[in-house]
């Protein structure tokens, strides 16, 4: 398993001691831990989470452009059936810009091309709308909900559980689509150069149009 993954905006990375002051900034907030499966964390708790903490399995996830440690993630795989089960939380300062879908997208492809898995699933919160959309976005489906079936510790009550997950097949499938897909936002992007009173650059259009299996905008 690898000990480091690499996106786009960030570096997921092995845990060091030097993280106790930005783990604790999160796991001991109430508001960043609301709709977690433990917390809040006292700092004896995160220094717990530290010391157990296996490279391959649980990441700090830091900004490339700074080093800051602004979240954690981790994919804990069942050897005996190939799954593995997919989580995460971002320091709240940082949510809503794009990181927890671009951290989750590249928990799934490593279970996938690198550990092997066949399924990946993931559990939240029924009413964890950011966390949910972060699976749909990354072609997770809901399969499940579970009522009354999570406590929420911070608001002491119970709520409904929902498990999202993907197939190996599905990701490959969505994999493969992508790429024509980049390829239309391209065409898109140009297009307002193209001079379309031109009968030959027309041809040309409804030729690229209907090359694709998709239509060109939507679907």
């Amino acid at each position: 398993m690898k000990q480091t993954l690499e996106t786009k905006r960030l570096i997921f990375r092995p845990f060091m001691p030097d993280d106790f002051a930005a783990v604790q900034s999160w796991a001991g907030n109430p508001a960043n831990v609301r709709y977690m499966a433990w917390g809040p964390n006292t700092e004896e708790q995160t220094r717990g989470f530290l010391a157990q903490t296996k490279p391959g399995k649980d990441f700090a996830v830091t900004l490339k452009e700074s080093d800051a440690v602004i979240g954690s993630c981790g994919i804990y795989p069942n050897s005996a059936n190939d799954t593995g089960e997919i989580g995460w939380i971002l320091h709240i300062d940082y949510w809503r810009r794009g990181y927890g879908t671009e951290l989750g997208g590249e928990l799934i492809r490593y279970g996938f091309e690198d550990i092997k898995l066949r399924r990946i699933t993931a559990p939240c919160a029924a009413v964890n709308y950011g966390s949910y959309r972060v699976m749909e976005r990354n072609g997770m489906r809901r399969e499940a909900l579970h009522r009354k079936a999570f406590w929420a510790r911070v608001d002491k009550e119970w709520i409904d559980e929902a498990v999202y997950a993907i197939l190996a097949e599905e990701y490959c499938n969505q994999t493969r689509r992508s790429k024509p897909t980049e390829n239309k936002s391209l065409f898109l992007q140009e297009a307002e150069y193209v001079d379309f009173s031109d009968e030959n650059i027309q041809a040309k259009v409804t030729e690229v149009l209907f090359s694709y299996d998709q239509p060109l905008l939507g679907g």
